[in-house]
């Protein structure tokens, strides 16, 4: 009985799989009336920044380029993916002159049951707009525990110099000047290249020591951007620029322009330029509210490099 059992179970699922076997597949001779462009790369020789931005219902493709010295655009040789069985004209490969019509051209893409629909492909020329030199011009902090209570103030360093060394507190930073210079561009679309901050006239850096009570080393709050040589990278996603400094620590902060910064409770900030702002990690010290040391040392909120480009 028990050998019976086991080859009637055996017969069914013979049975089972033949007649899922003999089912009809219902995409059989059904064809595809897919007709987009999937991914758009440019050809060598071009810089691209991120990848292109693909808007289905408009039929159009954004691709940021970067646009430095003889930047070429009459001859770009993309690298294009289409639909499944879906074909392109022209051709993936092909050499396109973009550097007329603002910098546009038409691609049609078939699909496999015949059907066309046209794409726009724009190029965007970007340029790095951080390359270049700067001085510093004040370096400012938002800092204090419960600015619900009039505990926190936006304040510029060098106006409380008596709390700093005196041969090489931050005015020694006020002379110095950044210069950025470009890399390249990640996979990912992030720009970066090499920062050099230049000590200026006096040869100095700042160094950020609390010389108050009690006497506190706030170097690693504030020496946000690296002394001599270091590396940038822009991530402009995220909208953050991160310094790495020659022993491989980093600092990630963004690069504003001009304008008036609402921190609340009645305290701004204003940058008359452009600036570096970096947001800071302290503890509230409601035992030191109101001082200098809970302003720079304890509890500093936001701190902020402003520079202006040569």
């Amino acid at each position: 009985m028990k050998t019976n059992a086991i080859m009637k179970n055996i017969w069914l699922c013979i049975m089972l799989i033949t007649a899922l076997a003999c089912q009809k597949d219902p995409y059989k001779d059904v064809e595809s009336n897919e007709k987009s462009i999937e991914a758009f790369t440019l050809g060598d020789g071009l810089v691209q920044i991120g990848p292109a931005e693909i808007n289905r219902s408009a039929g159009t493709v954004m691709v940021k380029v970067l646009m430095q010295g003889n930047t070429d655009l009459s001859k770009v040789r993309p690298s294009i993916q289409s639909s499944y069985k879906a074909s392109i004209s022209p051709a993936s490969g092909e050499t396109i002159n973009f550097s007329g019509n603002g910098n546009k051209t038409k691609y049609t893409v078939t699909a496999e049951s015949g059907e066309t629909r046209e794409w726009t492909v724009e190029l965007v020329p970007f340029t790095e707009s951080i390359l270049g030199t700067y001085a510093v011009t004040d370096l400012v902090v938002y800092g204090g525990t419960g600015p619900e209570y009039g505990g926190a103030a936006v304040l510029k360093m060098t106006d409380k110099p008596w709390i700093w060394p005196a041969a090489d507190g931050p005015a020694a930073e006020l002379d110095n000047q950044l210069v950025f210079t470009f890399g390249g561009v990640t996979a990912e679309g992030n720009t970066f290249g090499n920062i050099s901050n230049n000590a200026g006239a006096d040869g100095k850096y700042a160094n950020f020591l609390f010389t108050g009570t009690p006497q506190t080393d706030v170097n690693s709050f504030y020496r946000t951007i690296p002394k001599g040589e270091g590396k940038w990278s822009r991530n402009y996603v995220n909208n953050t620029i991160t310094f790495t400094f020659a022993d491989g620590k980093t600092a990630t902060g963004k690069f504003i322009g001009a304008g008036t910064i609402d921190l609340g409770n009645n305290a701004k900030k204003t940058v008359a330029s452009q600036s570096f702002e970096f947001t800071l990690n302290g503890n509230d010290d409601w035992g030191n509210i109101y001082s200098d040391l809970d302003k720079f040392v304890k509890k500093p909120r936001r701190f902020w490099i402003d520079v202006r480009k040569n």
